[in-house]
């Protein structure tokens, strides 16, 4: 079942942070994750406080998606991310192929 990984990122350093996102690609990429949104313009709808820059990535499983956050592929970027930016992560898996939400429950 797809997962997903959600961020919700401040930039604290532009130098960093750019490094980061030009290392961060090719390790998604290697865990089969594909960017669904990448730092696009957002704008709250409800509730508070307001967005900071949004990222999500799908991944094929939450198996996936730690294995990649985990890896040796990603850890330069992970570790630049330290200095680059703050950020909340979080990965969450999706509903089964073929759910509509009629049902009380995805599973």
């Amino acid at each position: 079942m797809a997962a997903y990984v959600i961020s919700e990122i401040e930039p604290q350093n532009q130098a960093l942070f750019d490094r980061y996102r030009a290392l961060a690609p090719a390790a998604v990429a290697k865990y089969q994750g594909r960017y669904l949104v990448r730092g696009g313009t957002s704008e709250l709808i409800e509730g508070g406080p307001p967005p900071k820059m949004l990222v999500v990535i799908e991944f094929p499983s939450v198996a996936l998606a730690k294995a990649w956050f985990d890896s040796t592929d990603y850890a330069e970027a992970r570790r630049i991310a330290k200095d680059a930016l703050r950020r909340r992560l979080i990965v969450v898996e999706g509903v089964p192929p073929g759910y509509t939400g009629l049902s009380a429950s995805p599973t």
